[in-house]
């Protein structure tokens, strides 16, 4: 009985001469990831009045957060007792092993460096990169997170990112809008090819550039027509959607009847 009482008496003393640690550095936990999130802030608001880069800014930013944060909770281990130098013996001795560990996230850490060098992508491309269509909307540390054009967010990490064929459909200022117009057997193409280009002129959205029209093939019922009009990324759908619109409104106008596959039923 008197050695459970000395076991109570030795515990409850531990706790009272470790509880204050614990509880400071519980608070420097707490107030320096509350610190280290208003330095963020900081920082990116300074480096957008700056004029930088945008596509380095969230980069940026996510790398001070991690360098401060490591720094934070030595801290904080500092203040519970253990000591420094043997806390950053112990982050040496584990080096290798976390490096083995992390291999897969150090690699995204290097994608995203070589991305914000060579820029094959930026914020605010559209870009089509594994699949994934949409607007880049950050490049972070380890990850590249982009808008698709059915607003989802993708957060793809960068050494997926930059492992395949990545398609920037910004870099060169505009892009095809691949349309197809099907034409009666019976009309003259000339005279729908100059409809459809009439037609086009009045769709505002599209840029100045000569669209094309000309046959792209035969099918059983009509001929199938290419229409070529270009656009910028941001008014790609706009430019697909009013096309067809002004196209159908021109062919009525014209009495321009396209052909449908009849169903002959036999009576029995």
């Amino acid at each position: 009985m008197d050695s459970l009482n000395f076991d109570l008496s030795s515990l409850t003393d531990t706790v009272l001469a470790w509880s204050p640690k614990i509880v400071a550095a519980i608070l420097v936990l707490i107030i320096g990831f509350w610190i280290v999130g208003a330095i963020s802030r900081g920082i990116g608001k300074s480096l957008e009045r700056s004029g930088i880069d945008g596509s380095l800014i969230p980069f940026l930013k996510s790398l001070v957060s991690v360098l401060l944060k490591v720094m934070v909770v030595i801290t904080a281990a500092g203040v519970v007792g253990i000591e420094i130098t043997a806390f950053a013996a112990l982050i040496a001795g584990a080096g290798l092993a976390i490096g083995a560990a992390m291999s897969g996230t150090l690699s995204h850490f290097a994608a995203g460096v070589m991305v914000l060098i060579f820029k094959p992508y930026k914020v605010g491309d559209l870009v089509d990169i594994q699949g994934t269509v949409g607007h880049v909307e950050e490049i972070q540390v380890f990850n590249t997170v982009i808008n698709t054009l059915d607003n989802k967010k993708v957060i793809m990490p960068n050494g997926i990112a930059t492992s395949g064929i990545m398609t920037n459909l910004t870099a060169n200022g505009k892009l095809r809008v691949d349309l197809n117009v099907a034409m009666p057997y019976e009309e003259d193409f000339g005279k729908v090819q100059g409809i459809i280009m009439n037609a086009l002129d009045k769709v505002t959205e599209r840029l100045p550039d000569t669209p094309t029209v000309e046959i792209e093939k035969f099918d059983e019922n009509n001929v199938l027509l290419a229409v070529r009009p270009y656009a910028t990324d941001a008014t790609y759908w706009d430019v697909y959607f009013n096309s067809y619109k002004e196209i159908k409104k021109a062919f009525g106008e014209a009495g321009i009847e396209v052909a449908y596959p009849a169903r002959r039923i036999k009576n029995i």
